[in-house]
């Protein structure tokens, strides 16, 4: 008769004499597996390192080149499109010697001359600005804080706009160098007709909220101002512009460009002054990194056609 437990008790001494020697055997060799196991992920890891470190040497290596591609292609792309126009700058807050050295090249490489560099004071004096106007029209800018004020304001920027760009030849042409001193913090060059105008717009510094009202006024009528007048608009800010001030440049109808630091941007630059109208750059909020340049570029013989 077969008896069960004569088998169990064999398989029970089988499955524990296996257990004795794979303990046995892990606390001999343990030793020299974890140390096999270290040494391959280690391997593997260097040559993975190795492997992102020469595809790395190779990106550094074909972006140089193709920097120097795009540097050696700008002042082709770019020659004379602004030549002999006269362009303008205003800072909407504190000026930037970094931003007027990028639109200074920009327009200098295009053949054009910055002119006239401005800075609009930040907040405001209504009171200075209404005694310095001379002119009686303008007295409410001290006198009225209510939106009345605010639009007299306005319509003042209106006409300070229109003054700024046409070099005081349309009405009242004396009016921006009577304001001077209450309106802009710093003044550079000359006042002469503009071609072009390129604005720079920081966030306002903390200012009550009727100060603000006042700035914000004042910036929308010298846009409109200067849009009178007929001249390409064109609104910049750096890639690191924190917040971000396209928005602002798209509801004046202005074209904008957001990476003025890079040779793209200041490309944009020059075509946007010389008439192109979009949002370009590489922020979400632009239609573009550059204007379609190759429907400016005149046909060659093959491809124009008998």
């Amino acid at each position: 008769m077969l008896d069960y437990r004569y088998h169990a008790l064999s398989l029970a001494a089988v499955l524990l004499a296996l257990a004795v020697g794979v303990v046995i055997g892990v606390a001999i060799g343990d030793s020299n597996l974890v140390s096999s196991a270290k040494n391959g992920i280690v391997h593997d890891l260097s040559s993975e390192v190795d492997a992102a470190r020469r595809q790395a040497d190779q990106l550094r290596t074909q972006l140089s080149a193709e920097q120097a591609f795009s540097d050696d292609l700008y002042p082709i792309a770019v020659h004379g499109l602004l030549a002999g126009r006269s362009i303008g700058l205003v800072f909407f807050g504190v000026a930037s010697d970094r931003v007027d050295g990028f639109v200074r090249s920009a327009v200098t490489q295009a053949g054009g001359d910055l002119t006239t560099v401005v800075a609009m004071r930040e907040p405001l004096d209504p009171g200075m600005l209404a005694r310095e106007s001379g002119s009686g029209a303008f007295s409410g800018l001290a006198a009225d804080r209510s939106r009345a004020g605010q639009a007299l304001t306005g319509r003042f920027g209106v006409i300070v706009g229109r003054q700024l760009v046409s070099g005081g030849v349309l009405i009242d042409r004396e009016l921006v160098s009577r304001v001077r001193a209450g309106l802009f913090s710093a003044f550079d060059g000359q006042l002469s007709r503009l071609d072009g105008l390129v604005v720079m717009r920081t966030e306002p510094p903390a200012m009550s909220s009727e100060q603000r009202s006042y700035v914000a006024a004042l910036q929308a009528g010298l846009i409109d101002g200067a849009a009178d007048v007929g001249v390409p608009l064109v609104g910049v800010e750096l890639t690191s512009t924190q917040p971000s001030q396209v928005p602002w440049y798209q509801a004046q109808n202005m074209s904008s460009v957001d990476d003025l630091q890079a040779t793209a941007g200041q490309a944009a630059l020059a075509y946007a002054l010389e008439g192109s109208h979009g949002a370009f750059g590489t922020k979400p909020s632009a239609d573009s990194l550059l204007p379609d340049v190759t429907a400016r570029l005149p046909l060659s013989p093959a491809a124009s056609g008998p």
